[in-house]
């Protein structure tokens, strides 16, 4: 009898280890299917990616010299009286008055999480409508880089004293401008 329990019972444990073992092999193997599953799917999703353009490291470079480029533009030491005169000899240029001309002091401004200097000024531009256009055209092409028009107000007249229209593009017209030239801030400030 002692010899049917300990077979019965030998039959017992080695039922429960291989159940036990069983257990952890259906568990294993549905783990494998998962994760097999999840590999056919990334390596579907990277079939599909498209292929990075073949001149990367050309466009990389030259977006790092453009970006050169603005930082230098945005480094220069300017001050108020090169701003003014670059002002006053685009107006000269394209045959327009450019007065009265209001400074504001130097100032710090927060754009995003940088510091600028901050030189302000606003002017009054008298000149046919052709002239007007031809010099804020080249404000935006000028020598000053980061100078922005914070404001355009534009007022015109149609007719001449006489009481004849004025020929279209040689409209005179006065605007009025609110400007702003960025720098870096200064290492002592």
């Amino acid at each position: 009898m002692k010899g049917k329990l300990l077979i019965t019972l030998v039959i017992i444990i080695v039922l429960v280890v291989n159940a036990y073992f069983s257990m952890g092999y259906i568990k294993e193997h549905k783990e494998r299917e998962a994760l097999s599953s999840q590999i056919i799917e990334v390596t579907q999703m990277l079939r599909e990616m498209p292929q990075p353009p073949q001149d990367l490291e050309k466009r990389l470079a030259d977006a790092q010299t453009s970006l050169a480029a603005e930082q230098s533009a945005l480094s220069g030491e300017m001050n108020s009286i090169q701003i003014i005169n670059a002002i006053l000899q685009l107006a000269d240029d394209c045959k327009v008055k450019a007065i009265p001309l209001v400074t504001q002091p130097w100032s710090t401004e927060n754009v995003g999480e940088h510091s600028y200097r901050v030189f302000r000024l606003n002017l009054a531009v008298e000149g046919s409508f052709s002239q007007l256009v031809s010099f804020l055209s080249k404000f935006e092409n000028g020598e000053l880089k980061t100078l922005t028009v914070r404001e355009l107000s534009v007022t015109g007249v149609n007719e001449q004293s006489d009481g004849e229209t004025v020929p279209e593009g040689n409209t005179p017209v006065t605007a009025s401008l609110d400007l702003a030239v960025y720098t870096q801030p200064r290492f002592s400030e």
